[in-house]
């Protein structure tokens, strides 16, 4: 379901004046922003490479990937088991995959990675909403990987999406990919159901991602992160931010606004398709 590429937030100032392409539900759509949105972007999808490898060093020399961690852990997941089109891979551009869904671009799951980074640790409990292609599923397990740590074994990643077609999609994606005992063993599941209410039977959850922007922050899933816990998701309707949402040991909720974007709907099945 996901689909997305980040502006530039400057404080509390949006500047709106580059033009650049973001993939909507059926095609490309032409959105027009402003510096310093020129750098941010140009850098952002700069970062294109020739293979998986030389896309993630290109996210890293860019400092949009700032951790070793992250780095290995995306460098494991092959991209091109994830698209249609494989030749177009190692684009560090959204694309599309079908049933009015796409592929977030790259540099949006980096920055989730990052973001999240501290909650996820072996053990950890991660729910991605609007799962898709299975790419950040794949990512986020390996994030909490550690051979040297026996939690790792009891780590879990939950994807929900509410396309079927995309669910054994992505699971198929997955075991291409090399994780097909993880899916058997339960340690990586796709689920297919409504994103915006989450999955609480499974919960709570230490670190949720959001693949789709909400029109508002949806209240289920907030319930469903563990204390402490973090959430990375888009929120609004015409104009988009990410938000981080906190919850701290006692339940108290922060929210801090990260980056513009643009992103599709957390919507109903029948208005996507």
């Amino acid at each position: 379901m996901t689909s997305s590429i980040s502006l530039h937030h400057y404080g509390r100032h949006t500047f709106l004046v580059l033009t650049f392409i973001v993939f909507s539900v059926t095609a490309r759509r032409l959105v027009n922003l402003k510096p310093p949105c020129f750098f941010i972007l140009n850098m952002a999808w700069r970062c294109t490479g020739t293979t998986n490898t030389e896309l993630i060093d290109n996210m890293a020399k860019s400092k949009i990937i700032n951790s070793e961690r992250v780095t290995k852990a995306m460098t494991r997941v092959d991209r091109a088991c994830y698209v249609r089109q494989p030749s177009a891979a190692y684009e560090d551009s959204p694309q599309p995959i079908g049933h009015g869904a796409t592929i977030s671009a790259p540099h949006m799951h980096a920055h989730a990675a990052e973001n999240l980074l501290p909650f996820l640790k072996p053990g950890a409990r991660v729910l991605d909403v609007g799962s898709g292609s299975g790419y950040l599923c794949a990512v986020l397990y390996q994030l909490l990987q550690d051979p040297g740590d026996p939690r790792s074994a009891e780590s879990k990643v939950f994807g929900i999406e509410h396309i079927p077609e995309l669910v054994d999609w992505s699971l198929g994606n997955l075991r291409r990919d090399g994780l097909g005992e993880a899916i058997d063993q339960g340690k990586i599941k796709v689920i297919s159901g409504d994103g915006r209410k989450g999955l609480p039977e499974e919960g709570p959850y230490d670190a949720i991602h959001v693949g789709a922007a909400a029109p508002t922050l949806p209240a289920p899933l907030v319930e469903q992160l563990a204390r402490p816990g973090r959430m990375f998701i888009p929120v609004g309707s015409h104009m988009q931010q990410v938000l981080q949402i906190d919850k701290d040991e006692n339940g108290q909720v922060t929210e801090t606004p990260l980056l513009d974007v643009m992103y599709v709907p957390l919507t109903d099945r029948d208005k996507q398709v």
